[in-house]
């Protein structure tokens, strides 16, 4: 297949000359699809966003020595040779609370009532937990030895001063928002969100829930994008439904506030196709027509520094397209990896998984006990096949497809 430069061209009612490969826009998308600034939000907002800079601890989590159970504090090396039957006994001096100190010091053969959490009274390196403690009139009797250090959490034990804390790009979960907070930290720098927008193109789409006329359909594709933007980090800059309207497309696609576009419909070879001819005109068709099933009229180019992508209107290539391509381009922008966030499985063909040599295919298949059965090669409008299915297996441009028996990877719809 060439590899020229790709050089636009009206392809409405004509087809395509040629079609560009997979790689090629995959190659585009990380030259343009640079990760975007930083922005601070409070640590307990950040669940999920992507952390902007490494973090480096400016102190020692736990900044003292601080009792791990309720018990007593007492000096460790005095307790050797507890038992049940050789209770040694200890003086109760006073008594520490979290954030409320002992204000004195252990002296030998004294003891301190303390809380988990409290800090370690000077002089004392153990704490006897309250079960292995016989209260007296006099204070206690320990009936087993707990050396120095038992139950006693260390200055920096958790984290120390200078040490790394989380790196750059991880996608912050739940107990590092609780780590940052340890720190100290009220906010945090993440990467900012892309902003989409959803330009849904079509004459004869509706929106659910409005009238329908007899040739008319409810839109499936603004829905599916919605959920696909919001997965893979993006937030929803607007959304335009201009039917077949060049202008109205054009003002959609050349609005301010978006990182980036996507397209929906438009994008083939047909009259009312107008999207790859006016991304052409008003900034950069990178792309048009890529070699591949379903989603061969997809497109990419950008309008300022906004990434445009034209999705096909069939909801099964314009998910695919999608995957593909513009959900690559969102994934990179907000700082997180460009693999599809699907869990991969191996599993063996049942039967053959048929292609052709010079495109990739994108086949929707069932998993039933270890083996994958095709469900679909076509019907890029039939939906309901990514409902029936479990995933989908790629098959790669250079390969004629998989015999039964082969061992193929499956990306599964479903991330738990």
């Amino acid at each position: 297949m060439s590899t020229a430069p790709f050089a636009p061209r009206d392809v409405r009612m004509r087809g395509f000359s040629r079609r560009a490969e997979v790689g090629a826009v995959w190659q585009w998308i990380a030259q343009h699809a640079t990760r975007l600034d930083a922005e601070a939000v409070a640590v307990e907002q950040a669940a999920g966003r992507v952390l902007a800079n490494d973090v480096i601890s400016t102190l020692d989590v736990p900044a003292f020595d601080r009792a791990a159970m309720d018990g007593y504090a007492l000096r460790g090396d005095e307790t050797v040779g507890a038992s049940e039957y050789n209770l040694l006994a200890f003086e109760v001096t006073g008594g520490a609370l979290p954030g409320r100190p002992f204000d004195g010091k252990v002296r030998p053969g004294q003891a301190v009532r303390i809380m988990t959490g409290a800090p370690m009274p000077d002089g004392a390196d153990a704490v006897v937990p309250a079960e292995y403690a016989h209260e007296t009139p006099r204070g206690i009797e320990v009936s087993t030895a707990f050396g120095p250090g038992r139950h006693v959490g260390r200055l920096g034990e958790d984290i120390r001063r200078g040490a790394p804390v989380l790196d750059a790009g991880r996608l912050l979960r739940p107990q590092d928002l609780g780590v940052l907070a340890s720190l100290g930290m009220p906010e945090v720098q993440v990467v900012r969100r892309p902003r989409v927008r959803i330009v849904t193109t079509g004459a004869e789409v509706v929106a659910p829930g409005m009238p329908r006329a007899p040739y008319e359909i409810y839109d499936a594709n603004s829905a599916m994008l919605f959920g696909l933007v919001a997965r893979d980090g993006g937030v929803l800059q607007a959304h335009c439904r201009t039917g077949d309207d060049p202008a109205l497309i054009r003002a959609a696609i050349t609005a301010d506030g978006a990182d980036v576009v996507l397209v929906s419909g438009g994008s083939s070879v047909g009259s009312e196709d107008h999207a790859p001819r006016l991304l052409a005109e008003i900034g950069e068709l990178a792309f048009h027509g890529v070699a591949m099933r379903p989603s061969s009229p997809a497109g990419a180019g950008r309008v300022g520094a906004a990434l445009v992508f034209l999705l096909p209107g069939n909801p099964v290539s314009c998910l695919c397209a999608y995957d593909f391509f513009a959900g690559r381009a969102i994934r990179l922008c907000g700082g997180r990896p460009a693999q599809w966030p699907y869990r991969l499985q191996r599993a063996v063909a049942a039967r053959k998984i048929v292609s052709a040599i010079g495109r990739v295919d994108y086949c929707r298949v069932r998993l039933r006990s270890g083996e994958v059965e095709p469900l679909a090669l076509s019907g890029a409008s039939v939906l309901s096949s990514t409902t029936r299915a479990d995933g989908f297996v790629v098959v790669p441009a250079e390969s004629e497809g998989f015999g039964a028996g082969a061992e193929v990877d499956v990306y599964l719809y479903d991330r738990e």
